[in-house]
């Protein structure tokens, strides 16, 4: 997500106003398997996760066969280790938005599941666009 920093967000503010935020509150441990999951074929940047897009033959890219490598970034120890560094950076952005007043937040596990929530909200604050045979 965007901002992640107050130092992003006090920037943010000096080109634009926001006057909605979303916040999506998903289980650490749920983040840190998803991310674990993600493995990518180096020459191309394909990227597969193995819970919910894998490979058709584990551990090879699906068009060239050539091997896939999970980034050190995504390992289970760096993943803990970004997730709790994002946590304590993005308290303040998350205290400032709630503060103004415009932060939404929204919990769970399941994208199906949070989405119409999201979807509500946005549908709630944006007029919809209309297609050229509708005006």
């Amino acid at each position: 997500g965007f901002p992640r920093t107050l130092g992003q967000a006090e920037a943010l503010d000096s080109i634009c106003e926001l006057d909605l935020v979303i916040s999506l509150n998903i289980p650490f441990e749920t983040l840190k398997d998803r991310l674990s999951a993600r493995w990518v074929h180096p020459a191309s940047g394909r990227v597969y996760n193995m819970d919910f897009n894998p490979p058709h033959v584990q551990g090879v890219d699906d068009l060239t066969g050539e091997p896939l490598v999970q980034r050190e970034d995504d390992k289970p120890e760096a993943v803990a280790a970004r997730l709790r560094k994002y946590k304590d950076a993005a308290k303040p952005v998350i205290e400032l938005y709630k503060s103004r007043g415009i932060l939404h937040s929204f919990s769970g596990t399941e994208t199906n599941k949070i989405w119409p929530y999201v979807y509500a909200l946005l549908s709630s604050k944006i007029p919809p666009v209309l297609s050229d045979d509708e005006n």
